[in-house]
């Protein structure tokens, strides 16, 4: 009888439960950054509003619908998924396999050692190397991974954003060059945004200063040499996963395009010469609609910003041009296969939104680098978006919502109040040297935390809807062999011992010389003679250092041998 009862309670408790999820509903009616949502959007909404002046047609000024009349009916977004395997052979064999599962594009990421500008030996570097990229510790390593890769016909992404993006620029160059093949038609794109990678990668090698000077280097090199390569991704994507909100992305963002942008005029260059070869890496988030409204808005006010502040003449030059990164941040280890779902949403809001270029982040991302089989599914997501869903058939299709527009108002005018107050300051790598962008970065984090652990943002399967632990993830883990930085040392210290040291000697005083003539003077050219004599990438930063009166070693460990 006692046992009977005790079922029947289990029983009432079970169904109770199914009665409160029947009658459940919405708790949180703000977007993600807190912009309050009516029950319904009406004309009354856009009130004011002139089509012509502040939405107009896809391809028109201030491109708000898109940056092309056609959009998608001319070309389908670039398809990329990423590839940065320990050994320079591990990430040729993934280029290779992603080539044959239909991308359109490569993109290319390093390890951290090779983000910071130091060797695969630098002491700093143990237990770093091959990690979370492929370690680029000179020319053989890129020569590795591109090797049988056609790259006057490939769209390649270099995913290097700190200063030592202009040594992988000029790696990537080398190569091209040694295989005789015309830099003026490599097409790509170089990450090349020092300033936020302060905020991503621990320890910044360089000064600020000296980090954009770098990266002026490589706008001016590719505005004189290279008509087809974007000069710059500025990577407001990185800065979005610290936990800033979306007009914040935008604004952050565009700060920072900004300083390129000035310092690339007092180096004697035309806006109209290098502006369209600007773009953006953005964020797609799991705020649905707000994420779809914040890439309309940043196009509209980037075109703004181009035309009224630095009077850009040419309608190329007013276009924000931009990829899109699933949102990392948003994945988690808890039940990995919800993440599939995740990644499908935010590939859907980067299409909705006129994206460029699109990489898919793999379900398997938080435990590991991902296998053959996540990225296959992560391609496999766009390819299945573009040709089976319609979504691509008509510029914006979303353009003419009223609560869309509305919002898409709303964050346009958030993030130019938060430009105004970066402006202020005196632009944004004075906002970085006051730390306000820090305090802005911790106070979004420590938010964000509070609202998961409050439950105000609800994560399905960390914070509702759990189940028991799992002890293994589904389609298996990719595992960086434990050989790989053993090797990897050891053919960076035979590459020192056997290569022709006279002349690695003789290209680095050259490098040298023409870094202590000062802010002007571009020194891409003089970076791709020393790679060509096999000269590592901790040995050239370590050379700008030194010509700028810095430590050799961005930790004070290593001297120069020079």
């Amino acid at each position: 009888m006692a046992d009977s009862v005790k079922a029947e309670k289990r029983e009432d408790t079970k169904i109770d439960g199914l009665m409160e999820a029947y009658f459940e509903k919405p708790k949180r009616l703000t977007t993600w950054s807190g912009f309050p949502i009516k029950d319904i959007y009406t004309p009354a909404d856009l009130e004011g509003i002139d089509y012509e002046g502040n939405i107009a047609n896809a391809g028109d000024y201030p491109f708000t619908r898109g940056i092309h009349s056609n959009m998608y009916r001319g070309r389908y977004w670039t398809m990329r998924e990423g590839s940065g395997y320990a050994r320079a052979a591990d990430t040729n064999k993934r280029l290779k396999f992603l080539a044959s599962q239909g991308v359109s594009g490569f993109s290319i990421f390093r390890d951290l050692p090779t983000v910071w500008g130091i060797d695969a030996d630098h002491p700093m570097a143990e237990g770093e190397v091959g990690l979370s990229g492929v370690n680029l510790t000179s020319l053989k390593d890129m020569e590795g991974v591109l090797d049988g890769i056609a790259l006057d016909k490939v769209s390649v992404a270099l995913l290097c954003a700190s200063s030592l993006a202009p040594v992988i620029f000029s790696q990537y160059l080398a190569v091209a060059e040694n295989r005789g093949i015309d830099i003026a038609k490599l097409r790509g794109t170089i990450a090349n945004d020092p300033l936020h990678s302060r905020y991503c990668y621990g320890k910044p090698s360089n000064p600020i200063d000296l980090s954009v000077k770098l990266a002026v280097d490589i706008i001016e090199f590719c505005t004189k040499h290279m008509p087809l390569w974007n000069t710059n991704s500025v990577n407001a994507y990185d800065m979005r996963e610290t936990g800033i909100n979306a007009p914040e992305e935008i604004a952050f963002g565009f700060g920072i395009a900004m300083e390129y942008i000035r310092k690339a005029v007092e180096r004697g260059l035309n806006v109209d010469d290098f502006a369209s070869r600007i773009s953006f890496y953005f964020s797609a988030g799991m705020d649905f609609l707000e994420e779809i409204a914040k890439l309309r808005a940043a196009r509209r006010l980037w075109a703004k910003i181009m035309k009224e502040r630095f009077g850009a003449k040419k309608p190329g030059s007013w276009k924000f041009r931009f990829g899109v990164h699933t949102a990392g941040s948003s994945l988690v280890p808890q039940q990995p296969l919800n993440n599939i779902i995740r990644i499908t949403i935010e590939a859907l809001v980067a299409i909705l939104g006129g994206v460029q270029s699109l990489h898919c982040c793999s379900y398997d991302e938080p435990i590991a680098l991902p296998s053959e089989e996540s990225q296959r599914i992560a391609l496999r997501t766009q390819q299945i978006l573009a040709y089976e869903t319609g979504v691509a058939n008509t510029a914006d299709p979303l353009g003419g919502s009223y609560f869309i527009e509305n919002l898409t108002n709303k964050l346009e005018e958030e993030a130019v109040k938060i430009i105004k107050e970066i402006d202020e300051m005196g632009g944004m790598a004075e906002a970085m040297k006051k730390e306000w962008v820090d305090q802005k970065i911790d106070q979004a984090a420590l938010q964000l935390q509070k609202e998961i652990e409050n439950k105000e943002r609800v994560i399905v399967g960390v914070n509702a809807f759990t189940t028991a632990p799992e002890d293994k993830t589904p389609g298996g883990v990719y595992r960086i062999p434990p050989e790989t930085e053993r090797e990897q040392i050891a053919n960076v210290k035979s590459l020192k011992e056997t290569r022709d040291r006279k002349k690695v000697k003789e290209t680095i005083r050259r490098l040298r010389e023409k870094a202590q003539m000062g802010e002007g003077e571009n020194l891409i050219p003089s970076i791709i003679e020393a790679l060509k004599a096999y000269a590592t990438v901790g040995e050239i930063q370590g050379t700008i250092r030194a010509a700028y009166g810095l430590t050799y070693d961005p930790f004070d460990i290593m001297k120069s041998p020079y």
